[in-house]
């Protein structure tokens, strides 16, 4: 049980800060509070953190209110905006946009009789009687009209079926849980480790030493030290899987700029000719940033392509980043658990950055060993974080294989790709009757991979058949009622800057100007 393994395990040793390592502090000193468990976190301030992901999944709000954090003041220390999708821009084919939900489509209605909405949608299409799926999502609605509410409690209501996230700056929300976590008794040592010790007999990390010849020892490490690894690869040599042939882009450039026009509730992800656009409006500002495939377009162009593409002045030099997408083949190894960019990197198109983090660490939480290291706990451990991994890598992968573009080398690579067994699998289901594999483990329920599929243009060749059974003038009249109520919930909902203001969530700085 977690108590009595707790009890002998006393010293645990964070490697890293950043989003990873103060969400890991935060998380693990909340939880053992008052417990005789020792937590530390290693950090220098001469090492940058990557600090770009700055959008999120609506699963955040859940690791904040496990925390006590009370909303209104986490999204003013960290500017944060509300966010209720993503916008694709460009992705099936050029002019092309649509908006992932957080939510699902419609609502139920009475006679249902399970049979989901987008499916009856599907039937009603045939008799071309319907509109957009879209006009039947509350979320994307509001989205579009820029406005935010917190969901209604009343399930039968429109608004209540959707969730939302954050947008925010990573490095201010690192601060704050720096913050949380001293709070709570963690202890923040400076420097930079210069050498590993191993156990001659078990291989475990046994002890670390500092720049400044400090020696801390630990039963248990964290590593949280972004793609160096140190501990996870560097000492223990766990090794990597490459999934740059599924998914190819390797480097990024990011920049902030100015903010201009409305504070919209949602991210944009545009598809470029070499890969793609990231716009996350901020309270203070917004951030961009360009990921691309540098076989197809040079550094240089990359970074100019972003530049001219921002919506006001630059606020910094852009920032370059280079990665390889893929995971390592243990996030658990020995007596080191890899969380973060030291586990493995994704590209950040669908903002899973910091929940692949949240997974790592409620997945530690559970399996907390004791001294022994049962590897029974470890293979638990791995065999969830790559099957979170792999679920995210497939539904990555399906944005660019779900296209009709063949306008750049880029993406007719994507045109003739031969895919994982698990993507192939969900597609092949999905044509033939729109049916939508569900996972145990796995972030993406059905209504976001039916929102990419449908806005990508991917549209089945059928639909459920319980759908014939119902009478297509009251499924009419039915759907047109959902589309309206819809409409009008969003005219009362208020400006996603009002509904800061009213909810005691804006900042008080001014926004940033370029200088």
């Amino acid at each position: 049980m977690p108590g009595s393994e707790l009890a002998s395990l006393s010293k645990i040793c964070i490697l890293g800060g950043g989003t990873a390592g103060w969400m890991t502090a935060s998380a693990l000193s909340n939880k053992y509070k008052g417990l005789e468990l020792d937590i530390c976190l290693v950090e220098s301030e001469s090492i940058g953190t990557v600090g770009v992901g700055e959008a999120t999944l609506p699963h955040i709000r859940f690791f904040n209110q496990t925390l006590g954090i009370d909303e209104a003041d986490f999204m003013k220390s960290t500017q944060a905006t509300f966010k209720l999708g993503i916008e694709f821009c460009d992705w099936g084919q050029k002019g092309d946009h649509y908006i992932h939900p957080f939510g699902d489509y419609g609502i139920a209605l009475d006679d249902a009789e399970g049979v989901e909405f987008y499916q009856l949608w599907l039937r009603l299409k045939e008799h071309g009687k319907v509109s957009r799926l879209d006009d039947y999502s509350f979320p994307i609605v509001a989205a579009e009209a820029g406005r935010f509410k917190i969901p209604d409690s009343d399930a039968s209501k429109i608004g209540s079926n959707f969730g939302y996230a954050y947008q925010f700056d990573s490095s201010l929300y690192a601060k704050f849980l720096r913050r949380f976590s001293e709070n709570n008794g963690v202890k923040r040592i400076e420097g930079k480790v210069v050498d590993t010790s191993l156990d001659a007999e078990t291989g475990h990390v046994t002890r670390i030493t500092l720049d400044n010849g400090q020696e801390l020892e630990a039963e248990l490490f964290v590593d949280c030290s972004g793609f160096r690894g140190v501990l996870i690869e560097q000492a223990l040599e766990t090794g990597y899987d490459d999934w740059s042939h599924w998914l190819p882009c390797n480097r990024a450039v990011a920049v902030p700029c100015e903010a201009k026009g409305p504070l919209l509730p949602y991210t944009r992800a545009t598809a470029r000719t070499a890969g793609w656009q990231w716009r996350i409006p901020l309270q203070h500002r917004t951030g961009n940033g360009h990921v691309y495939w540098n076989e197809f377009i040079s550094d240089d162009e990359a970074i100019q392509q972003l530049l001219d593409t921002l919506e006001g002045p630059a606020l910094a030099e852009p920032n370059q980043l280079f990665f390889k997408t893929g995971r390592r083949k243990k996030f658990w190894n020995k007596n080191v658990v890899c969380i973060g960019l030291s586990g493995g990197f994704l590209e950040p198109l669908e903002s899973t950055s910091i929940h692949l983090i949240q997974e790592g660490i409620t997945s530690l939480i559970e399996l907390l060993p004791d001294t022994d290291f049962n590897p029974l706990d470890a293979d638990e451990y791995n065999e969830r974080m790559g099957l979170n991994f792999e679920r995210v890598r497939d539904f990555l992968l399906l944005h660019y294989i779900a296209t009709q573009r063949d306008d750049s080398e880029m993406w007719r690579y994507f045109q003739n790709m031969t895919l994982p067994d698990s993507l192939q699998e969900k597609l092949n289901a999905w044509n033939t009757r729109g049916y939508v594999i569900k996972y145990e483990h796995g972030v993406f329920l059905p209504p976001s991979w039916v929102a990419v599929m449908m806005g990508q243009n991917l549209m089945p060749k059928g639909y459920d058949p319980r759908a014939d059974g119902f009478d297509i003038d009251k499924l009419n009249r039915d759907l047109l009622d959902v589309k309206t109520k819809t409409a009008q919930a969003v005219r009362k909902t208020p400006k996603q800057t009002d509904f800061l203001a009213q909810y005691g969530a804006a900042s008080n700085s001014s926004p940033l100007t370029a200088s």
